[in-house]
Order: structure tokens, then sequence, then C-alpha cells
């Protein structure tokens, strides 16, 4: 059946250019990816059971169910009432010839129907309640959804009927997510692959909320390559596979498992891990861990149980968006100029400038874009996806500086300072330098966050050293000079392991 279905599904691709699939946020699940994701249900112990399809596409994920189900439960299952969702005008005959296929190919009851509306607008006028469904709503005890991928404008319907999972634009996969889950039975599940942007981040925030409160993760799937998820696809996007249930009741563990890509589900790592080092603190954070070393990377960071702004530290974002401002760029210092701070200017964990990079000074004309010049860490906010390292970091002494009253940074530069625009001291800047220059520290923001992007909102979570304890470790890099990873990590394992 399924072989079916994705044949004539990948006849129907090679006749559509990709910008007009993209449009749509239309790409297609492989046969073994939604053969994986069916056989992350446990199905129902009923002879009835009502599946949901809320972005069906051509009927891939809703075949790889009806299969799953045929190996393992027919004698128990046997009848399916199948509800399919797709604006689609151009795929539409071809789901509605693939059910045809379902019904006749199958040995089971299956009654289906095709709602060619807008999923999350369609469903009743009160679109979306917290709590339960009216009488009139209609529940599932199985979605399964590779919902579409775009950004929405906030005052998008989609949005406005929302607003307690959106923060400013949302991704339109977030409003499925979020929808799919309401229309679960109480203990129903979902399966969805996703980007796993939602992890981490306060842009994401109502959504983890909702959907963490709501349900519990009981399985975790993640590709280590980005393109080959989707077949036929180039989709450069850190995706997941997750299966919630529609549950208050967390689990003990959650199933995190991972492969290379899409084509190697042979080949699978799997690990348990405590629910409650999988998702943590007030923010909700997915932390996705996918080896020992780096559940006990978890364990020792938590420890320390202290996160910047609890010791009067914040990191910032740099203050000069240079493009937008291009008349306010200069390529020389003279009057009424300051430094401007590239990430180019981190080298082996010291600032070095000028480099006689172009636009390394900035007209001092704008007071939002000057900082007083004292004592900072320098983070890169931007890393390539192959660099070795998310967190590079750099020492920025003003006394390196002393002609300068005020500088600037970039908004590809993140920086620590104080909360209360007192100076930090050499040595506190220095031992927050060990800290994050840390291979531990290193890998928990990696098992934190997915991108190549450092957020400061992020960092501003993740526990540290007490403010005496960072003197301290700075201290020791101060009279070694030794800026390495590898000095970094002996005398940050001095703490932890004292």
């Amino acid at each position: 059946m399924l072989d079916y279905i994705v044949e004539q599904t990948e006849k129907f691709i090679t006749s559509r250019p990709k910008e007009v699939r993209k449009t749509f946020g239309q790409f297609f699940t492989s046969k073994l990816t939604a053969r994986f994701m069916a056989g992350l249900f446990e199905f129902p112990y009923k002879n009835v059971v009502k599946i949901l399809d809320p972005g069906a596409g051509s009927g891939i994920l809703s075949a790889a169910v009806i299969e799953a189900i045929e190996t393992h439960c027919s004698t128990v299952i046997k009848k399916i009432e199948l509800t399919c969702y797709e604006t689609n005008r151009d795929i539409i005959p071809l789901l509605e010839a693939n059910i045809e296929f379902m019904k006749y190919s199958s040995k089971l009851n299956i009654k289906a129907t095709i709602i060619k509306d807008n999923y999350l607008l369609s469903q009743s006028d009160d679109i979306f309640r917290i709590s339960t469904a009216s009488a009139t709503q209609q529940t599932y005890d199985m979605v399964i959804g590779n919902p579409p991928y775009f950004k929405l404008p906030k005052n998008a319907p989609e949005a406005v009927s929302m607003p307690m999972v959106c923060h400013g634009a949302p991704n339109m996969y977030s409003l499925f997510a979020a929808m799919s889950l309401f229309n679960l039975n109480d203990g129903g599940e979902m399966v969805y692959i996703i980007p796993r942007s939602w992890t981490s981040g306060a842009y994401f925030s109502r959504f983890r909320n909702y959907l963490l409160h709501h349900g519990k993760l009981t399985d975790i799937h993640l590709f280590a390559s980005r393109k080959k998820v989707f077949d036929k696809e180039d989709v450069l996007q850190e995706t997941m596979i997750m299966k919630l249930r529609k549950t208050y009741k967390s689990p003990p563990k959650v199933r995190i498992t991972s492969s290379v890509d899409a084509k190697n589900f042979d080949n699978t790592t799997a690990l348990s891990v405590p629910y409650s080092m999988v998702v943590s603190g007030k923010e909700r954070f997915v932390y996705l861990v996918t080896s020992q070393e780096e559940a006990n990377a978890l364990r020792l960071v938590n420890a320390f149980e202290c996160p910047m702004p609890q010791i009067g530290l914040k990191m910032k974002t740099g203050l000069t968006v240079d493009f937008r401002n291009k008349e306010l760029l200069r390529n020389n210092y003279g009057d009424h100029t300051v430094p401007l701070f590239y990430s180019q200017h981190i080298k082996n964990g010291r600032v070095v400038f000028p480099i006689g990079k172009e636009n390394e000074y900035l007209s001092d004309e704008l007071p939002s874009m000057l900082q007083l010049n004292r004592n900072y860490l320098f983070v890169k906010r931007i890393t390539a996806k192959e660099e070795q390292r998310r967190l590079q970091c750099a020492v920025y002494l003003a006394n390196y500086y002393p002609e300068y009253k005020n500088i600037s940074t970039q908004n590809k530069i993140n920086f620590i300072d104080t909360i209360d625009n007192s100076v930090m001291s050499e040595e506190l800047v220095c031992g927050l330098y060990i800290v994050l220059n840390s291979t531990l520290y290193d890998m928990y923001y990696r098992i934190l966050n997915g991108s190549t992007q450092v957020n400061s909102t992020e960092i501003n979570t993740i526990p540290m050293p007490t403010r005496n304890c960072l003197e301290r470790l700075g201290r020791k890099l101060m009279k070694s000079g030794d800026y390495s990873t590898e000095h970094c990590d002996k005398i940050l394992d001095g703490v932890i392991y004292a």
C-alpha cells in the first residue's frame, strides 16, 4: 500500500517545480520516515480508531499508519475513521485517488473524510480553547503529521486565533502541532516531524508551555544530516520526530533515538533519559541528549544551579546593525568615532583590534549604538555549521584600549556585562571565559540549541559557578596566560571534581 502511494507521489513531485511546492510548505515525507513515525504509536486497544492527518498531502503518513495497524493489531482494530485535511487543490485529486486505493487494498474497514479547508480555522467558531473541546468538536485517538513550515504575519487569522501559543510572527508548524494536541482524546498520541527550533529560546516559549503542559514527550528521534530527511527535496532544517501523549502525568523517561538520515533507520542509536533532564526549567527548554556523555554534561552543568542574572550578569546582543547604518560606518579612526567590534576581531580567546577590516569604526552620533569602554566577554553570535565549537568567545579588557571612552559591538557579537552597569573585574571576565570556552559548556549548549546561533536568552538560563568561584578561575587563567580550550577544561575540572 505505502509503496504504491509513494510511487504516485514521486510522479506528482517530478511534475511540479520546487518553487510551487515550497509556496505550500510542501515537503513530502520519505517512505522510511513515514514507516518509522507510524511505528512509534502504541495503538489503542479498541475496535474503532479515529486518526487525523492534518496536512495530508498525498496521504503517505495516513497509509503508513494504516499499514502498521494491519501488521500489528488487525485482530483488535477492525475499523479506521480517517480524517485528512488538505488545501492544495493541485494535490487533492491524488490524495482522493490514494485513499480509494487504501480502502480497496486494506483488510480493514476504512471510512475516510477529506476536508478541503484550512485546518486551523475551519473546525469551530471558538477555534482554540485551552480546556476541552466543545460537544461538536471532533477528537481523535491518533494524529500523525508533517505540517507546513513557513512564518506567518503576527496578524494572520491563524495567529490571531491562537494567541496563547504565538510570540510575534509564528511558524505555521507550531500552530499545527498545538492544534493537533488540542484535537487529541485524553491519552491519545501524536507523532510529528518538525524542525527542532521550538525546543529552546524565547520565540517558541508560549508554544512550549502549551504543548508540554497539556502533553508529555515520550519519544524523540534526531537526524545527524539535514539533507536526507525528505525525498526529492533539499531541506536545510534541523529536523526531529517527536511523539507526544496527551496527559498531565510525565513519564519517568524519554526515549531519544538518532540516525544519520532518513535512509539509515537500521543504524539507530537509542538512549533512555529521565524526563526531568529532557524537559527542564520554567522555560520548558527541551534538551536533546543523544549519548551518555551528553547526559553527564547536563548533570555536571546543572549542578551549579546559578544562572548569570542571579550573580548580576547578563548576555546581550551587539548594539549596531551595520548594514542598516552604512552612513555611520568609517574606515579610519578620527574625531567623533568609536571602534566597532566584529566577530572577526575574536581570535584565540582575545580581541585583536584593528585588523585592517573595512568599517572598523563608527560615528558616535547615535548614543543607542554606544557602550562604555569597560571589561566584557565577547561571544560570537553566529558560527558556521561545520565549525568544531559553537561557543567562541574572547576576553575584552578596557585597559588594552585606554584611548577610547566608548566602543560599539556589531550585532553578530554577543557580550556579557553587569546588570547594574558596574565594571566587571578582569578576574570575573577571565572566569567567564574559562567556563564558556570549555568543552563541557560547548557540549551543553549544543544539546540545548541545534542551530548555528548563540542565543543570549538561552545563555542567560545556563547554570554557572558562583561569582566568587568565577573570579578564582579567572585568576588562574591570568596567571597562566594559556587561553586554550584544553587549559580551560583543566581549570574547570578542578572545580567540578573538587
